[in-house]
């Protein structure tokens, strides 16, 4: 067989492994009007919702969190690397252990971020509400840093 008569039943098996795989994957879709933040899971906690996996568990989650305005989240880290977007308002965020509005950096509706492992950070919907999308591979954790 001449190599160009050999490549065609080539890619006829990579191409119906592709379609094999894709069939196997479930799509998962949610148009705005389908996306309902729920209530706080504790007191205190904004309004969140979950848009694919389980943050409890291992692998990828997506998630997005509502925070009203005014809303301050104390210094913490996450155990877990962690990317986000900011889909609308301003978050101020700091990084520290401690509370510092020296430190706040304004990242309006478009503004992207990546939050290494244990950074510790603390957030500020300052101005407006501000809603966040953010993924990463769990189980998600977050450590509170006591104030000093």
């Amino acid at each position: 067989m001449r190599k160009s008569n050999m490549l065609f039943p080539m890619l006829l098996v990579l191409v119906g492994t592709g379609n094999a795989l894709a069939q196997s994957i479930d799509q998962v879709t949610k148009l705005p009007n389908e996306i309902e933040f729920q209530a706080p899971l504790r007191p205190g906690s904004p309004p969140a919702v979950v848009l694919y996996g389980d943050m409890t568990k291992q692998g990828l989650y997506v998630y997005r969190v509502k925070f009203p305005a005014g809303f301050k989240v104390m210094p913490h880290w996450h155990g877990e690397e962690r990317t986000f977007v900011v889909l609308s308002g301003t978050l101020h965020m700091g990084i520290g252990e401690s509370w510092d509005e020296t430190k706040l950096k304004a990242y309006p509706a478009g503004s992207f971020l990546s939050e290494p492992p244990k950074l510790p950070h603390f957030t500020w919907a300052k101005d407006s509400e501000v809603i966040l999308q953010i993924t990463g591979i769990g189980p998600a954790s977050t450590t509170s840093i006591p104030a000093r």
